[in-house]
């Protein structure tokens, strides 16, 4: 068996090994060029609300041969590239006192996991190519959900360890915090999980997208299918929980400038920090790529054939539509940032432990119960 399997590798042509390097250079190239894009957004949209105007000076330089663009601030969208810059010339200072080689490994130990998690997210359907199948999946595990949580989880780790290789008292209670808010969320988080893969009936990423349409006849209709009308309480929870994993507003308690001055990465600046911050913001990504893979239908949208897959151009409608979905909980997690206050570390443990808990432990009860009622 494993000599054929060999066999088969063997015979793939290299276009297709050209194909799946492409995918990860796609992959990760938009998102890192859509984490600028998000920075700036957030600037403009915290200015809105707050009645100033943001970013709007960094632009195009005053050079005549720009003609009449000389000058103009194209609404401060290079302030992100300035932001860059501006890391990048900073001293990379290393407290006396630290722990030099965990202070280093701190901010990868960050990223990296994050990143990692998103090589399971189903972006597309895929096409093919000379009786090649191509998926719009990095690799795909046959456990994906349960990949991209694990790695998920081990992002804590490089936090706790920034704050305590940092030899700094307010980095030290923002990693202890960072570890409490996620063995509190993720319980939650888990439950969640486990009642859509109850649902349906798979641990398979794109299984699940595909489970909530209807191949042979995808009508308008057939969004009746996606998870959040056949789990609304687990959408909920998790939308909650996913703010909390990701340290934003009304969670951002690890960091928590009002309290702990930044917390755990007071101590870092240049790019380490510029680290910490991608880290952040590719974990958001990444949070909402799973809720609409998970609760939105993926890739399909009512009415058209989610395995659309005759040609290269035809099939790029699914990524298309995923990063439409993607961003409106992007945008959502931008709004809720400069919306809400933060809260209460007693009550961020009191939601965790005594409600959102309790609520996807009896959501899985119940879900089991009717699949049960369903099926026998």
């Amino acid at each position: 068996m494993f000599l054929a399997e060999a066999d088969s590798v063997r015979s793939l042509p290299w276009q297709v090994y050209l194909f799946n390097a492409l995918k990860v250079v796609a992959a990760f190239g938009v998102i890192m060029n859509v984490i600028p894009l998000m920075i700036w957004l957030e600037r403009k949209m915290a200015a809105w609300i707050q009645l100033r105007d943001g970013p709007s000076k960094v632009g195009l330089p005053k050079w005549k041969i720009l003609g009449p663009l000389a000058g103009w601030g194209m609404f401060g969208l290079l302030q992100p590239l300035a932001d860059i810059v501006k890391l990048m010339l900073k001293e990379d200072f290393v407290p006396r006192r630290a722990s030099k080689v965990l202070f280093f490994i701190a901010p990868a130990l960050v990223f990296i996991p994050i990143a990692l998690a998103f090589a399971v997210i189903p972006f597309g359907h895929g096409f093919f190519f000379e009786g090649h199948f191509i998926k719009y999946q990095i690799v795909d595990f046959g456990v994906g959900v349960l990949f991209a949580l694990a790695c998920l989880s081990l992002a804590v780790h490089g936090l706790s360890l920034g704050g305590w290789a940092s030899n700094n008292k307010y980095a030290q209670f923002g990693a202890v915090r960072a570890g409490a808010q996620l063995i509190s969320y993720e319980a939650a988080m888990f439950m969640v999980v486990l009642a859509m893969i109850m649902t349906y009936g798979t641990l398979d990423l794109s299984d699940m997208v595909l489970a909530q349409t209807d191949v042979k006849e995808p009508g308008v209709l057939s969004i009746l299918k996606w998870g959040i009308f056949k789990q609304p309480l687990a959408f909920i929870i998790f939308l909650v929980c996913i703010y909390a994993e990701t340290n934003r507003l009304p969670f951002d308690f690890p960091e928590a400038e009002a309290e702990l001055v930044a917390g755990y990465h007071i101590e870092y600046g240049s790019m380490k920090f510029g680290m910490f911050f991608l880290g952040e913001y590719f974990g958001m990504c990444i949070q909402a790529a799973l809720v609409v893979t998970l609760f939105l239908g993926g890739w399909t949208l009512p009415g058209l054939d989610p395995t659309a897959s005759d040609t290269f151009l035809a099939s790029l409608a699914g990524p298309l539509i995923f990063c439409a979905k993607c961003a409106v909980f992007l945008w959502l997690y931008i709004q809720v940032r400069w919306t809400l206050p933060r809260f209460r570390f007693d009550q961020l443990m009191n939601l965790g432990w005594k409600k959102l808990i309790p609520l996807s432990l009896a959501n899985v009860v119940v879900t089991a119960l009717v699949l049960n009622a369903l099926y026998r």
